[in-house]
């Protein structure tokens, strides 16, 4: 899995609000979200990006309230990965929940500029930056994500495999390696507290 584009550079600490304004979250559907995706940080930036372009950022990318307006707003804006320095937490399951790919890689965000030409791949993790001739290594996507990215978005990913059930711990061999991490460390703490499983009924 890979994207390629051109890149929007920004700062510490873009938070959800300048993301996409409260004002706008009257509407949930993606491509009106779309339209107004950066608004207060950069203007024209609808106007200006093309599908596949990457967004790059410095610290705290995604902070502010945990909406996920936000990705949903970059990735119908045709963002086809963010790479930051770090990632508010909330931001960063939210991203992979509705399918946006999201790389922290603190070098490629101090080595790469607004306007360069990226490539990123997922299974590697090596972000190559052709208009410098620079490459950085961040972090490979796990199988089960680029799964989740692949079907876009967790929800979809779900409904496509009738036989994941979310409220019980599967063991191995009874599904895929690749679920059974995602049962294990993605699906399953987001159902229980404390190893307690949550009756989602109440």
């Amino acid at each position: 899995m890979q994207a390629k584009g051109r890149v929007f550079k920004y700062g510490d600490n873009v938070d959800t609000d300048v993301i996409i304004p409260a004002r706008y979250l009257n509407s949930s559907d993606p491509a009106e979200l779309a339209t107004h995706c950066m608004e207060d940080i950069d203007k024209e930036f609808v106007n200006k990006v093309n599908r596949g372009d990457i967004i790059v950022a410095d610290k705290n990318f995604g902070c502010g309230s945990s909406r996920e307006h936000a990705p949903i707003a970059i990735k119908a804006a045709g963002v086809s990965c963010v790479i930051a320095e770090t990632f508010a937490r909330i931001f960063y399951r939210n991203a992979i929940n509705i399918g946006l790919p999201i790389i922290e890689c603190p070098e490629a965000s101090r080595g790469i500029e607004d306007g360069d030409q990226v490539e990123v791949d997922f299974d590697s993790g090596v972000i190559y930056n052709r208009t410098r001739g620079t490459e950085f290594q961040g972090q490979a996507f796990p199988e089960f994500m680029q799964n989740i990215i692949q079907a876009g978005g967790l929800i979809n990913y779900i409904n496509a495999k009738p036989k994941i059930n979310i409220y019980q711990l599967p063991d191995p061999g009874q599904v895929s390696e690749a679920d059974f991490w995602l049962y294990h460390f993605y699906l399953y703490p987001l159902f229980s507290v404390n190893g307690e499983r949550l009756n989602m009924a109440q």
